[in-house]
């Protein structure tokens, strides 16, 4: 303690910030699982979304329902795929979460051509607010770097 102010305890702070962390890998293993249902228990009830750097259309205000339907109609038909991130920043400040990290996804649909995987390369800056002892994602931005790989993969074609 200085100057009267409670100083917050180091070990708690750290067991956050990987709390913090678990929950965002969470939302990656989940949808690389096609488990819908967990995906959407990531989120908070209302979620400021903006994936349009990858045409995920503008960003706006929406729900997990809505976030995890869309991908469920855009990625459920793929035979793989594989979320990695890493090199997070994490600042933790009471019951909000400020994190960023890289991250690298993987779609994987064998389509005749040999050309079956289309990579993205970007970055992921994430708020989340703690409700009841659980981290939850309430803004979602995803910055794309590059796209590599079959970028019409669905339909066969494409080019790196």
């Amino acid at each position: 303690m200085s100057n009267g102010l409670r100083q917050e305890d180091p070990l708690r702070h750290v067991l956050e910030k990987e709390a913090v962390i678990a929950a965002i890998n969470r939302l990656f293993r989940s949808v690389d699982q096609m488990d819908w249902a967990s995906a959407e228990r990531c989120f908070a009830p209302a979620v400021w979304f903006d994936m349009s750097s990858a045409g995920g259309g503008e960003p706006r205000d929406t729900t997990p329902a809505e976030i995890v339907d869309g991908w469920r109609e855009s990625l459920g038909h793929l035979k793989a795929m594989h979320h990695q991130a890493g090199n997070y920043a994490v600042e933790v400040n009471g019951q909000e979460a400020e994190a960023s990290c890289y991250g690298i996804a993987y779609h994987y649909l064998p389509n005749g051509t040999g050309r079956d995987t289309r990579t993205f390369v970007g970055t992921y800056d994430v708020r989340l607010r703690k409700h009841g002892g659980t981290w939850s994602i309430d803004r979602l931005l995803y910055n794309l770097k590059f796209r590599d790989g079959n970028l019409d993969l669905e339909g066969g074609g494409g080019s790196d």
